[in-house]
Parts: C-alpha cells; structure tokens; sequence
C-alpha cells in the first residue's frame, strides 16, 4: 500500500514538473507592484500632488503610475519645455476650475464659489521651423484627384466696391422763395409743382402797403431832388428876411434811403428804373425765379395773405445730383476722395453714368456697420431723379501685389493655409497671411515667395491626404 502511494506520488511531482517547462503560462509570474508617479484629480487640468488624499475640490485624488502612457507623454512635454524654453515649473495663473473666467495673479479663493484657485502653467510656444510639415502624394494619385496648380506673382489688383445707392439733390442747388414784407397774392403764375422755371421767370404779384408808400417815398424825394436850384434859391430869399430858419430836409437821403429798403425788399434795379420812368408807383409788384429748377414744394396760393419769411416756393436745379452710396466699415480703407465711381439704374439696362467721390461721411451707421459716400454727377439730360435707387461701383487700383488664386487658400478658421508644391510628389504645409482680396485673387503679405507653386484646385483632398500622413497633428503635439 506504501509502495503504491509513493509511486502516485512520484508520478504527480513528474508531471508536474513537465507542465511547469513545456507551459510556463500555466504558472504566472508574480507581479511586481506598479510605481505611483503622483496622484491628480481629473476634474482639475495639470494638478499633482506627490502624496494621496484629497484634491482641493474635496475629491479623493486617482494615482497616475509611471509606466502609464498619460504619465510618459507629459514627461516627454516636461522636457521638450525645459530644453526649449524652460518654463516648465513656471506658473501663468491661477484659476478656479468650476469658473474658469476667474484669474488671479496670486494664490487665493474664488470671489463666486470660495473654493481655492489652482495655478495654470505656461504652455510653450511651438517653433513650426522645427516642425516637418511635408508629406508626400504621389503622382498618379494627383492625377486621380485632379490637382492643378498656380504659380505666386506679382501682378496689378484691382478691386471694385460695389453698394447700394441713393440718388438725391445737390443741396448747392436748392432755393426757397419768401418775402420780407406781408401783403396779398394776386395773379399766381406757377401753379403747380414739378413745373420746370427759369432764372427770372414771372413768379407771382403781390400787393403789399408797405411796398406802395416805399414807392410813393422813393418818387417824392426823385422830385424834390430834381427841383433843388429852386428850393434853394427860396432858400437865400428866406434867409434874407428877418424870419425864423426852419430845419432842411436833404432829399439825396430820402431818396437814397428809400432806394436801400426797396432792394432789401428784394425789388431789382430793372424794376426801381421802371419805377422812375413810370412816375407812379406799382400797386402790384411781380416776384421773380432766383434760379433755373423745378418745383418741388408750392405753398402758394391765388388770393392767400403772405407775412415775412413764409416760405411759398422751393425750386431744385437737377443739372447736378448726389448719390449716396452705403459701403460696409472693412471697405472704408479703400474709399477717398475723388476716386472715380460707375452708377447704373435698373429701370436704364445697359446704361452707365460716371461720377467722383466727393465726401465721405465720418461716423457709421450703428446697426448696419456702414458709412455713407456721397457721390457727385452730372445729370443733363435729367435722366437721373431723386429717391432713384442706384448700383455704385468704385474703382480701386491696389498697386503690384505678390498674389494666388483664392481656391488656393485653405481656411480653417484660425489659420490661413496653403499647399506648396516641393517637387517629386511632395508637399509643404505653409501658413500665409492675406492682404486685400481683389477679383478671385489674394494678396499674400507673408508665408509666399514669389516664383512657388501652389495648389489651387482640390485642395481640400490634399488636405485630408496631409491628415492622413499626420502632418498637423504633428504641429498640434
């Protein structure tokens, strides 16, 4: 009986034994404890602590092991730091992790919430000089997708504002009829508005008191003056005698003083020569057209009194007009001054009127984010009226400018990017900064030399091709 159980036995240890050789995965090794390289709260970005316990928002804090891959990367960052701008234990901030608004130069609690801040560390700048930003696709690929290119020059750009317009009076050209006495229209001869009148054209006749005293006034002393030997001969026979002098009226001042109110009455100096000829005053004087225009307000009417300063008549002089042209505030800084301008109406297709810039406004329009241009231009034929709206184009010669197509500009947003072809079915990543954009071109002040080509056709497959190959990521890391 012993000798079978010592046989069994021996038989279990060979097998044992064998199975521990020929499957060593039956019989794990014993692992070995992981090593802790700090203890974090995920809640707060970039906090350690080199012991465990609880974070400063009150939470037990998770271990974070050295060999984890968390650990490796921020290690690796730790270092590119130090060796590139060694600000890895320099702090940028303190905030507060539930109102990241909150920043503070020094330690301390949150004004909202009292929890304690937490430092924010400096990120370092990324040299992209330092940063290959190349892939490769190959040709027969290029030709799949229908890549085209464009070549960097210097050329002439041109830019054309267009805007909505208004057309308006020349505000130069505007007149107004009042009087300066009160009296009663008689005969109205322009009676209606919108009547075309000439420079002197008959207005209306008004009788007016005052007007006809003035007139009586400015007639009696024309003809004391005319007999003043004789007055003054009777003059001498006066002295001669023993009676009292009286006071001498001169009629030169009468007359002079009557002639003065009836100019500032607006009477013309045709119209007192007429009144000298004729002896006798004008019971109904006749107001005259101070400019050539159209009527555009008539208060006048046929029998109505008139006091001083009502206006009765307002005329405007069309041969010149004002366009008002709205352009957006990013344009403003290719607008000035006597820069030429095209205004087309929709109701004359085909046809063109050509004007100049004469002022730009200096403030903007509040809920448009616009200024106001005022154009000036002919308008002989009167074709161009009042209240017309109008299309305005202006003319901007931009000088020579290093410029690509526009398809070739890739924006993301944030960065302005374009593909450079290296040559051999490689590409380069290039950022560029634009200038002005003029006629499907882009000015490009910075990123380019002239001579590079460019792709300016599917550039958005090369660019997911670039993704592919890990080229951005690349700079993001």
């Amino acid at each position: 009986m012993n000798k079978r159980l010592i046989l069994l036995l021996t038989g279990l240890v060979v097998l044992a034994g064998s199975a521990y050789l020929f499957y060593p995965k039956l019989f794990p090794a014993k692992k070995k404890a992981r090593e802790v390289a700090y203890w974090t709260d995920p809640m707060i970005p970039g906090f350690k602590s080199p012991t465990p316990g609880k974070s400063p928002m009150g939470m037990e804090m998770i271990p974070v092991y050295a060999d984890s891959q968390m650990a490796e990367t921020e290690t690796m960052e730790a270092h590119a730091e130090h060796e590139g701008h060694g600000q890895e234990n320099e702090i940028d901030y303190y905030t507060c992790t539930m109102h990241p608004s909150v920043k503070s130069k020094e330690p301390g609690k949150c004004p909202i919430c009292s929890m304690d801040l937490v430092p924010v560390m400096k990120k370092a700048k990324v040299d992209t000089g330092k940063v290959d930003l190349t892939f490769s696709v190959s040709p027969v690929k290029q030709q799949l997708i229908g890549v085209k290119f464009s070549t960097a020059e210097v050329v002439p750009l041109h830019k054309t504002i267009r805007a909505v317009g208004r057309v308006d009076y020349d505000e130069r050209k505007l007149a107004v009829v009042n009087l300066k006495i009160s009296g009663w229209i008689k005969d109205l001869l322009v009676d209606y508005t919108g009547q075309f009148v000439g420079k002197g054209q008959p207005l209306f006749t008004i009788y007016s008191p005052e007007l006809v005293s003035t007139q009586e006034e400015y007639l009696q002393a024309r003809r004391a003056l005319q007999s003043l030997p004789m007055a003054a001969m009777s003059m001498d026979n006066r002295q001669q005698t023993s009676s009292p002098p009286t006071t001498y009226i001169n009629p030169q001042e009468v007359l002079n003083t009557a002639k003065q109110r009836l100019l500032l009455w607006d009477l013309t100096e045709a119209q007192i020569a007429e009144l000298e000829q004729r002896g006798q005053p004008e019971t109904y004087l006749t107001i005259y057209s101070p400019i050539n225009g159209h009527v555009i307000e008539k208060m006048a009417l046929k029998g109505m009194h008139v006091e001083p300063g009502m206006r009765l008549y307002k005329f405007a002089d069309l041969s010149t007009v004002w366009v008002y042209a709205d352009v957006y505030e990013y344009e403003l800084l290719h607008v000035k001054v006597g820069q030429s301008a095209t205004i087309t109406l929709s109701y004359l297709p085909g046809e063109t009127f050509e004007g100049r810039i004469t002022y730009v406004f200096p403030y903007l329009n509040m809920n448009t984010r616009t200024a106001r241009v005022r154009i000036e231009l002919p308008n002989r034929d009167g074709k161009l009226k009042p209240e017309m709206y109008a299309e305005v184009e202006i003319f901007v010669d931009l000088g020579n400018k290093l410029a690509i197509p526009e398809s070739a500009v890739l924006n993301t947003g944030v960065r302005q990017i374009v593909f450079v072809d290296k040559g051999d079915g490689i590409f380069e990543v290039r950022f560029v900064q634009l200038g002005a954009r003029a006629k499907g071109l882009y000015e490009i002040t910075e990123g380019l030399q002239a001579g590079e080509r460019v792709v300016s056709y599917a550039n958005f497959l090369i660019d997911a091709e670039s993704k592919v190959q890990g080229v951005l990521q690349r700079l993001e890391q």
